[in-house]
């Protein structure tokens, strides 16, 4: 499938055995909203919540971080999704986490193919689509999920970075938060960004409808932040949700020599070791 797909497809293919669509709805901390009860009260028919916020290494002190490849499968069995399950990934937030659980089904090669509903909810129910309610009952599945290698940076590979500059780093964060003007949302936190970084908001990536820009306007918000697309990228943001959707921009310009840094923000904002910059990019 093609990493964006759009609402009358998805229309079209509801009931299909093979299709699984998958919410993904996740909140900042502070956000006084429950994407599991917004989920219950409506959703897209035959979807399954995949509550991204808890799928993560519980073992891991630091927020959100990507969980083990058993936790993965059973999360996924759970949601009834199988080796050739067809999975479209959508989410009613305004941090558009759906591209962080595309990038995760992806990334552990779950089904044979995940996208990203365009648009999402929001565009969904704008155009009085059907719906239903409730919380379904798990049903099993038998996807296994293997994490692949290489598509993930650390913190290490971050700092070695900073001699090396062989790769750039994008950060989705908002413009303020990037300079270090607003509070991070995470307490004890510091402001600002990795030394070197170029700031990208995912806001910027939306239309009004809430489908995602395409072609040309897209390849320009990445030029004029001066992304060099001859070179390798590392995207970061907060906690490694609104990464993915700078990732899933540059896949759509063919651009595909591009990681993510998982801890993001809320690890190297939480180290007093780490360098931190403020201000626009330099």
């Amino acid at each position: 499938m093609d990493i964006l797909v759009s609402t009358d497809w998805l229309e079209g293919e509801l009931g299909k055995p093979d299709l699984r669509i998958v919410d993904a709805s996740l909140f900042l901390p502070g956000v006084p909203r429950d994407p599991g009860a917004e989920f219950e009260a409506v959703h897209i028919p035959g979807a399954a919540f995949l509550d991204l916020p808890s799928l993560a290494d519980a073992e891991d002190p630091r927020p959100g971080m990507l969980p083990t490849d058993d936790f993965m499968t059973e999360r996924c069995r759970r949601l009834g999704i199988d080796a050739d399950s067809r999975i479209v990934v959508y989410d009613n937030s305004p941090t558009h986490s759906a591209a962080r659980g595309w990038w995760m089904m992806r990334l552990y090669g779950v089904g044979k193919g995940a996208a990203i509903l365009d648009g999402g909810l929001p565009k969904w129910l704008a155009e009085g689509r059907p719906t239903e309610s409730g919380m379904p009952p798990p049903r099993p599945g038998n996807a296994v999920a293997k994490r692949a290698v290489g598509q993930v940076r650390t913190k290490e590979d971050l700092v070695a970075n900073l001699e090396s500059q062989a790769e750039q780093v994008l950060d989705a964060r908002g413009a303020a938060r990037f300079a270090g003007e607003e509070k991070e949302p995470r307490p004890g936190m510091a402001s600002g960004h990795i030394p070197g970084s170029r700031n990208i908001p995912s806001s910027i990536f939306y239309h009004a409808d809430n489908s995602m820009k395409r072609g040309e306007d897209l390849r320009r918000l990445f030029l004029d932040a001066g992304t060099d697309f001859d070179r390798p990228i590392i995207t970061s943001c907060g906690s490694g949700v609104t990464a993915a959707i700078l990732l899933a921009g540059l896949e759509l310009l063919g651009k595909t020599d591009v990681t993510l840094y998982d801890g993001s923000w809320s690890e190297w904002g939480l180290d007093p070791a780490t360098p931190k910059a403020t201000g626009p990019a330099a």
